[in-house]
């Protein structure tokens, strides 16, 4: 789909888009001078060093083209990248800026990998450099800011924050939400939400409590697993709307076998503690 993006040019948006691939220009390397449709706020040259620029970006550069995209449109660049890519979800002590980092999930299509504050969390540090792509829900806004202030670093990776490219869609209510919208069925984890993690994750150092932690565990890389999922229904639904969607389409991935599962009895003790 990328090669057949015009949309990160300044001046074309997906209606324009639109009339170019219906004039027969749908890839970089048919694009036709003078173009055969009107674009009042792009010039010829600026267009040509473009995708000349797009070109040579194509294989290393994901964030040459999340730059100039739109957020409900970096949707375009997954399958390029998806063997760059990194889905990512943390969880903290609450909302506020000094708030604790407890859990981080990270998939990347064939490997779960966790990390937990006191045990393992500087291990994130040499992994995340090995992707290009973060696949988020929200991240843009909380995930990412929030590892960049917490470990000191910049995470100059392509971000596909899946909050916008579901709200185009029409999927919102948070990732729960948009999880029930599109039919993903938690099963032992269904009520369980990012404050009950914080009292998982409160069980866990104040009782010593494993079972608290694996739960807190399985609820975040669930989390992180389900993005794959999101991430692959929505660029489908957007490749729907385009000339392309008969061989671009792409399959329903599997979901990997999960290191944790949730500890019902857990759950429900620190409902009954909590009066939840």
């Amino acid at each position: 789909m990328l090669q057949n993006t015009f949309c990160h040019i300044p001046g074309i948006g997906p209606a324009t888009e639109k009339k170019l691939w219906e004039a027969g220009v749908t890839s970089w390397d048919q694009w036709q001078e003078p173009a055969p449709v009107r674009l009042p706020n792009s010039s010829r040259n600026e267009i040509i060093s473009l995708l000349e620029n797009s070109d040579e970006a194509l294989d290393t550069d994901p964030s040459f083209f999340t730059e100039r995209l739109a957020s409900h449109e970096v949707w375009r660049i997954f399958p390029q990248y998806r063997h760059q890519t990194a889905y990512i979800d943390i969880e903290t002590t609450g909302l506020a800026e000094d708030a604790d980092l407890t859990t981080i999930a990270l998939y990347d299509g064939a490997e779960v990998k966790y990390y937990v504050n006191g045990r393992n969390l500087d291990d994130f540090l040499n992994d995340i450099w090995n992707y290009k792509v973060l696949v988020s829900y929200n991240g843009k806004s909380f995930d990412i800011p929030f590892l960049e202030r917490y470990f000191k670093i910049t995470l100059d990776h392509a971000q596909i924050d899946l909050r916008y490219v579901l709200a185009r869609l029409g999927f919102k209510g948070g990732l729960k939400g948009c999880e029930k919208m599109l039919g993903i069925d938690r099963g032992g984890l269904e009520g369980v939400d990012g404050y009950f993690a914080v009292l998982l994750w409160r069980e866990y150092k104040s009782y010593n409590d494993e079972s608290a932690l694996e739960t807190l565990l399985a609820y975040n890389i669930e989390d992180t697993v389900n993005l794959e999922q999101l991430m692959i229904e929505a660029y489908n639904r957007n490749i729907s709307q385009t000339p392309f969607a008969k061989e671009l389409k792409l399959p329903h991935a599997l979901a990997p076998p999960l290191p944790f599962q949730a500890d019902l009895t857990c759950v429900e003790r620190i409902k009954r503690r909590y009066t939840l």
